[in-house]
């Protein structure tokens, strides 16, 4: 196992630690249709299943839901596997997740951790042109909350505890890791 996705895994187990933590996304919860490990190619293994929520591929759906669960005193963590599919739920992010607590005068400040994962362009089995782009740079352009690229296996937990902390304090973030580096 790489250096790169140790860390990602000891990233997914610390945000559990939060007993009120919630993992959302599809495929967290059984193994994918090739057999391969649930959750992430296996990045979620440390995960407990009762905070693993499984969802349908609906990425705007389940922006949404962890807004719902954030209002509720929830610590969502989101996962979209492509970085790509974001774009699908762009509406929730953009003018929800970021902006509900402008528009609602603070009354309502959702705070979510944003897990997406750029597919690798590289090695075999490339992933496409449609599964390895970074929508980093525009992301940036539309939310106040920071978009972080992980290029670095060194500072990835770091970076994930950074956004734990922000989580608690009722801010956003989205990490955006490379699976060209798992």
């Amino acid at each position: 196992m790489s250096a790169y996705k140790d860390a990602i895994i000891a990233s997914m187990k610390m945000l559990a630690k939060d007993p009120q933590a919630r993992f959302i996304g599809y495929g967290l919860t059984k193994p994918d249709e090739a057999g391969m490990k649930a959750g992430g190619a296996g990045t979620f293994d440390g995960v407990p299943l009762a905070q693993r929520i499984e969802m349908p591929v609906s990425e705007n759906l389940m922006a949404g839901f962890a807004i719902g669960l954030s209002l509720k005193g929830f610590k969502p963590i989101v996962f979209f596997e492509r970085f790509d599919f974001v774009l699908n739920a762009l509406d929730a992010i953009v003018n929800h997740a970021d902006k509900l607590g402008p528009m609602s005068g603070g009354q309502f400040q959702p705070a979510i951790i944003f897990r997406v994962v750029v597919g690798n362009r590289t090695r075999p089995l490339f992933t496409s042109a449609t599964h390895s782009q970074n929508h980093s740079k525009a992301i940036r352009s539309m939310v106040s909350f920071p978009v972080i690229e992980l290029h670095d296996p060194a500072v990835v937990l770091s970076e994930y505890q950074l956004a734990k902390s922000a989580l608690d304090a009722g801010r956003s973030t989205m990490l955006v890791d490379f699976k060209g580096e798992w």
